[in-house]
């Protein structure tokens, strides 16, 4: 498995398979739970790490938030960018790594959301919180989402798993390496009789593990969700939403 495969993975039918199973409702739920969470004030300086084509900050520029989305896609930048033009929305739109966020310590707000913690080595993950807290002024919060936490994943982790997708047929084995600590996927996208197979890799933590991550580099827990309702976090819960705060 390459280690830096997150920086050729993310284009073409990939962003055609993730658009095809994020809602509206699912975006606008997310976006109510962050202006709770993160205690957003009117015109709030707020940074989406990992934005993907930005359907996070569009829906919070919407609320009258001031949103900075970063990621490494060069085709979702884009795509972000032009959507926000296209809506007359200010959010502005970064090509940047995760791990060299801009700053410093100018935000209201930061989330990560959509399982795009652990894409590095530990150390890699590590330069990623501490870069988000770097960009935090102080006492402001940040919002960790992830599905991939392993209380989350492992007690039902499927080998093989198949849907389609619109036209597009999604495929992925999934195979866990228990001595890294890491789940390595292929993944399979059969579109127009066209097969293109991509590997994509993340290192697996518990929760107190990134509790304790966050902790090393400033961000103190302020609480924890299973859910964007605001439920509790459980064993066997579809994702983690872990809340933590600027000292």
């Amino acid at each position: 498995m390459q280690n830096d495969w997150y920086r050729s993975f993310f284009h073409g039918v990939w962003l055609d398979v993730w658009r095809g199973v994020m809602t509206p409702e699912m975006t606008e739920a997310d976006a109510s739970f962050l202006e709770t969470a993160l205690r957003l004030e009117a015109g709030g300086l707020v940074l989406d790490v990992a934005c993907g084509a930005g359907r996070h900050s569009l829906a919070l520029a919407r609320r009258g938030y001031a949103p900075t989305g970063i990621d490494l896609s060069e085709q979702s930048i884009a795509e972000a960018r032009g959507a926000a033009a296209a809506s007359g929305l200010g959010a502005e739109f970064l090509l940047c790594d995760m791990r060299e966020l801009p700053g410093p310590a100018r935000f209201d707000g930061a989330f990560c959301f959509g399982n795009s913690f652990g894409y590095f080595e530990h150390d890699g993950n590590r330069s990623m919180l501490r870069s988000v807290a770097r960009a935090l002024r102080p006492g402001a919060r940040f919002v960790l989402e992830t599905g991939i936490v392993a209380e989350s994943l492992l007690p039902k982790l499927q080998e093989y798993f198949w849907m389609p997708v619109g036209d597009i047929l999604f495929l992925a084995a999934r195979r866990y390496n228990a001595l890294e600590s890491r789940l390595d996927i292929e993944y399979t996208f059969v579109h127009h009789g066209v097969r293109d197979t991509r590997p994509a890799s993340s290192r697996i933590y518990t929760v107190a593990e990134i509790r304790r991550l966050c902790e090393e580099v400033g961000l103190e827990t302020v609480s924890i969700h299973g859910s964007v309702d605001g439920g509790p976090y459980r064993v066997g819960s579809a994702c983690l939403i872990l809340v933590v705060e600027k000292s």
